[in-house]
């Protein structure tokens, strides 16, 4: 089978590795629109589960994931001078080392990776028997077929930019700072010794209020180095971005489709699907795509069929991911409700934010409803050991 791959990111990587292993006569190309060596990432999280679905599939790039990982477990609360810290787990590694690690892979196995080259149309790869459009949310397969896929956008509210710093968070660390002008935030984590993504949000008034829809990027980074200083001890931040003079602000887009394949044509990763950042799934999900093609091609003789059931499979174990993306984001979209609790129970509700329930009930009856909860099963469960003694 002769496979194209539109987009070097982690699916398009990672199926070509699958698919290779699994056929090593299939040809497979990767097209990448960016030179070798070059993202505009930072890090990248992953968890557990996802590590023993790599080891399950290709052992090699997991051993070597795992060997280069950067792992916390505690995820810390700051409210301005108030603090909590709670107990997780989970682990990270830089986005450029993930893509290194993938793209040596498969180079070895024998996948033409090819850098620097710019897909537009389907027409300039006419002889394809299967082409992979995982060229990310603003794929341009995708936008120009948009009918074909059912895609659909929705634009989020609040404003959100990634960052790096040199400063190494052991923790999942999210400081909330009341400014003049509102709640400013971030989200941070680590992702090798040297470095930490660190991603700022805000409401939209926030933002304009602080001025950020005028500065400059110099002006802006020196604004955020200021507002968040007790949090970064004297490190600085970084910015990515095609272009180096302008600040990369977004507006979250949750992408969705109806329709996962038109003919040969089938989506994967941001081109198929976007959860929001604040659920830290969207490597995780990219990568499960893979294995679910590369699966689903492997057990149909027919690529229709094979397609479809692609589709059907990743399109219904995106539901939860979905609603909780859905959540998370309202949650952080509506900081100022919560904001004036207790710090532990300001914490408790952030973790959580994936409740049905919260956004229709106040905040503290909400909290008593959950301690509450809690205590139930605490006596529950002495309750069965107890009896369980006798």
């Amino acid at each position: 089978m002769k496979i194209t791959c539109v987009g070097g990111g982690p699916a398009g990587l990672y199926f070509a590795i699958l698919m290779k292993q699994r056929g090593p006569d299939h040809e497979i190309t990767v097209f990448e629109r960016d030179p070798a060596g070059l993202t505009y990432g930072w890090g990248v999280v992953f968890w557990d589960d996802l590590l023993e679905q790599l080891r399950d599939n290709d052992p090699q790039t997991a051993r070597q994931l795992d060997e280069h990982s950067f792992r916390w477990e505690d995820q810390v609360v700051h409210v301005q001078d108030r603090s909590c810290r709670m107990r997780g787990y989970g682990f990270s590694a830089s986005r450029q080392t993930l893509l290194d690690l993938l793209v040596r892979r498969a180079i070895e196995l024998g996948v033409d990776v090819r850098f620097e080259h710019e897909v537009g149309d389907l027409s300039e790869l006419a002889g394809s028997d299967l082409i992979v459009a995982c060229d990310g949310v603003n794929s341009r397969l995708r936008q120009r077929h948009a009918d074909r896929f059912g895609t659909s956008v929705d634009v989020g509210r609040n404003k959100y930019i990634w960052l790096g710093t040199s400063k190494v968070f052991d923790s999942f660390t999210f400081p909330f700072v009341e400014t003049e002008a509102g709640w400013i935030w971030f989200h941070a984590y680590g992702f090798n010794s040297d470095g930490s993504t660190f991603i700022v949000e805000c409401s939209p008034e926030t933002w304009a209020g602080l001025g950020f829809d005028r500065l400059g990027r110099d002006e802006s980074i020196a604004l955020l180095e200021r507002t968040f200083a007790r949090h970064l001890d004297g490190h600085r931040l970084m910015v990515g971005g095609r272009d180096p003079e302008r600040m990369p602000w977004l507006n979250f887009r949750t992408v969705t489709n109806r329709r996962w394949h038109h003919d040969n044509v089938v989506l994967m990763g941001d081109a198929a699907h976007t959860t929001h950042f604040t659920i830290g799934s969207g490597t995780r999900l990219a990568i499960e795509d893979a294995i679910g093609l590369a699966a689903k091609l492997q057990e149909h003789d027919n690529l229709e069929s094979a397609l479809r059931a692609y589709g059907r499979e990743r399109q219904a174990a995106l539901r939860l991911a979905q609603t909780r993306a859905r959540y998370s984001a309202r949650w952080f979209e509506s900081v100022p409700r919560y904001v004036d609790l207790e710090i532990r129970q300001f914490a408790a509700l952030l973790i959580r934010r994936f409740s049905r329930l919260l956004a229709h009930m106040p905040p503290r009856a909400y909290v008593r409803l959950y301690e509450f909860a809690r205590r139930f099963e605490v006596l529950r469960r002495l309750r069965s050991w107890l009896g369980s003694r006798s």
